[in-house]
């Protein structure tokens, strides 16, 4: 390797491991604050001798925790001290009766495993097959899964126990399951600039997207610099937070990772490639409640599971009639994504809403999809000179910010003006992110054939 590609690196991960760096500086502040506080704590448990611990307990919860609280917070449904995001100490275990908090949160967390698989099995298998669509890039698309969830995932986690952008979840449970939204957000955004970068570039975008994604979410979500107070953004299923962030991040990329022969190439998929890319896609679908339910509050759950169910019915349908009315004839391109945009739409009101009103927004995304995949693509690649190569902009752009905006009508105790700057900033933030990502790793220059597993990989001879 040159001295040049030496330094090009060494930039690089001098950015990436700045943040953590200074995670470390106010998390160990924020240490240092929670022990003073958890010696005064400590004291004023013995001076009560613990006898009116049900009493206090409930008063401080009361003046913590808004039972309206709609952050992506897995815990808020769970034992009301994790709904706090605080720790419990160990003597209020001890002095529950029968154990009953530590019983409950070994239930807890048993019962978010189930949650958590599904949405691993959507990454993997959903996310993974339904970008084989390239006929040539199968293993490039499937690999570039396989590392991108795999570096994200612990990424999160540790960056998030570091109290870096917001207090993490409680539960174990709790951080994978956010991790693994942060996972699916970096696979929408890899859609876009899919089969034009190095494997080893996709590694320096991970790393460059979770501190990215995580400073969305603790503005969004936390009250990160004061913009948007805790709780009052409705996004429990991340139209806004992780399906339109993860677009437009992924547009900002391709803006400076298409180069002119990638303009002029055309993307080829066949029978084959399209039949896998409709396993994904209906991978995705079946578990798509799941992905929406999981961070709801364990009586919303029902209700945003069928709903998010009933707007996947309603873009499913919308997209046939949408892609036989505008192209004449089914395109199977279509089925694969636009029957998806239901469940993008719905995730911000998916457990504030009514079934009909679920059905009605499916069946608006799913035309809209349609329309973007028909209509809006070519002028939008034109205007970007940049290539979207699944067309993350019409399946998770456009849908997601219709349901951030569609929850002002739809979803109860919306603050309308909050969720109007929810999707504003989130695009603002996504934009100028990937802007300076796709800057960085073009540093590292470009792929001579984009599409092209053969340039990477071992590839068997075709039989013909």
């Amino acid at each position: 390797m040159s001295a040049k590609k030496y330094l090009k690196l060494y930039v690089v991960m001098s950015i990436v491991l700045l943040i953590p760096l200074i995670g470390i500086v106010r998390s160990s502040y924020g240490t240092e604050v929670l022990e003073e506080q958890s010696a005064d704590y400590t004291l004023f448990a013995i001076h009560e001798n613990q006898n009116n611990w049900n009493e206090w307990a409930s008063k401080d919860l009361s003046s913590n925790v808004n039972s309206e609280n709609y952050r992506i917070l897995l815990a808020g449904n769970n034992v009301e001290s994790h709904t706090t995001g605080k720790a419990v100490p160990a003597f209020e275990k001890s002095e529950a009766p029968g154990g009953v908090a530590s019983a409950m949160e070994d239930f807890l967390e048993l019962a978010k495993y189930g949650k958590a698989i599904h949405i691993m099995a959507m990454l993997m298998v959903g996310f993974g097959f339904l970008m084989v669509f390239v006929k040539r890039y199968g293993y490039g698309a499937v690999t570039a899964t396989y590392i991108g969830v795999s570096i994200v995932i612990p990424y999160y986690m540790f960056l998030k126990k570091m109290n870096i952008f917001g207090e993490p979840a409680e539960l174990t449970m709790d951080r994978l399951i956010l991790a693994e939204f942060c996972a699916a957000s970096i696979l929408i955004a890899t859609g876009a600039f899919l089969g034009r970068l190095k494997m080893s570039q996709y590694i320096i975008m991970a790393l460059i997207f979770v501190p990215s994604y995580m400073l969305n979410e603790w503005i969004m979500l936390d009250n990160g610099m004061g913009i948007i107070p805790k709780g009052q953004l409705i996004d429990t299923g991340g139209s806004i937070v992780i399906h339109q962030f993860g677009a437009y991040f992924g547009l900002g990329v391709i803006v400076r990772m298409t180069t002119s022969e990638d303009f002029n190439k055309k993307i080829e998929s066949d029978k084959i490639s399209n039949q896998f890319s409709m396993l994904g896609s209906m991978m995705l679908w079946i578990f798509w409640p799941s992905f929406c339910a999981a961070p709801a509050e364990i009586s919303k759950m029902p209700l945003a599971a069928v709903n998010t169910i009933l707007s996947l019915c309603g873009a499913t349908v919308a997209t046939y009639i949408a892609s036989t009315m505008i192209r004449k004839k089914i395109a199977i391109e279509d089925m694969a994504n636009a029957a998806l945009a239901g469940g993008v739409a719905i995730g911000s009101s998916c457990a504030h809403t009514t079934p009909k009103a679920s059905l009605a927004l499916g069946f608006v995304a799913g035309i809209l999809s349609v329309i973007g995949f028909a209509i809006i693509q070519p002028r939008v690649q034109k205007a970007l000179k940049g290539i979207d190569t699944c067309g993350v902009h019409n399946l998770h752009g456009m849908p997601g910010m219709l349901g951030g905006l569609a929850a002002i009508f739809i979803a109860q105790n919306v603050v309308p003006g909050l969720q109007i700057k929810g999707v504003f900033v989130t695009f603002i933030i996504a934009w100028i992110t990937g802007l300076a990502a796709g800057t960085i790793v073009s540093l590292f220059g470009y792929r001579k054939q984009s599409y092209e597993d053969g340039v990477e990989f071992i590839v068997e001879e075709e039989h013909h």
